[in-house]
């Protein structure tokens, strides 16, 4: 048309940004590893190693432990074999902190002042991916960043129908390739964030226990309106979490 003088359709997808920068987002570093070297060199050496996920650490500043809670600050930050005073997404650091606190793998540190809540009831929009069914009741693990929690599906409020993006309401199960809204009760308590928030600290996959199969991918917080709520009649299964 004559008078359109904007980009073709080709040009802006080529152009479009697609990422921001996550020096700038709520900081994260999820626990990979607990370095004790207990060495005559370094005999009380105490550091807590991973790759940031998003945001910036300085030495110096307060800093939470979760699920936990406990607070403390940074007394050291190791980057390849030398100490920085500074660092951030997506290098893979080593945290020193000033108080002995009981660290293990799978723990997230945050700024004091911007801790994520935890929380056990998981609600987030997933996309299934294996050819078993996603069911109510479906026993799974959760991997949230480096930790991996035992879970069960308690509802699954809404599939999304891809030919007119209506919601199918309650629909009991997804299948391969569906995308829908799920709430699912985890064993222990997760810091999440939400997926719009931090990609990284906000997106899990679904495990089968069994095999290790990934079952769905999934992105905490709402992605798409849910139905209106309909009474639970489920029987209790007798899980305790």
């Amino acid at each position: 048309m004559d008078w359109y003088g904007g980009p073709t359709v080709l040009e802006h997808l080529e152009t479009v940004p697609v990422s921001h920068d996550l020096a700038h987002c709520h900081a994260r570093l999820p626990v990979q590893y607990v370095i004790r070297p207990q060495t005559a060199e370094h005999p009380d050496y105490r550091g807590y190693a991973g790759q940031i996920a998003a945001g910036t650490f300085r030495v110096g500043e307060s800093v939470t432990v979760l699920p936990s809670g406990r607070t403390t600050k940074v007394a050291g930050i190791d980057l390849l074999g030398r100490a920085v005073d500074v660092a951030w997404t997506p290098q893979s650091v080593t945290l020193l902190l000033e108080d002995d606190i009981d660290i293990s793998r799978g723990d997230l540190i945050v700024p004091a002042s911007d801790a994520p809540a935890t929380t056990q009831d998981v609600e987030a929009t997933v996309c299934h991916v294996a050819d078993q069914a996603l069911t109510v009741g479906h026993r799974v693990l959760l991997k949230h960043g480096t930790r991996t929690v035992k879970a069960i599906v308690k509802d699954i409020p809404s599939r999304l129908t891809l030919d007119d993006l209506s919601l199918h309401p309650h629909p009991g199960q997804l299948v391969a390739n569906d995308i829908g809204r799920v709430t699912i009760r985890t064993a222990e308590p997760l810091p999440v964030d939400s997926y719009a928030d931090s990609r990284r600290t906000g997106s899990f996959i679904l495990i089968d226990p069994a095999d290790g199969t990934t079952l769905t991918a999934g992105m905490v917080g709402e992605s798409f309106a849910a139905p209106d709520p309909v009474k639970d009649e489920a029987e209790d299964d007798g899980w305790d979490f």
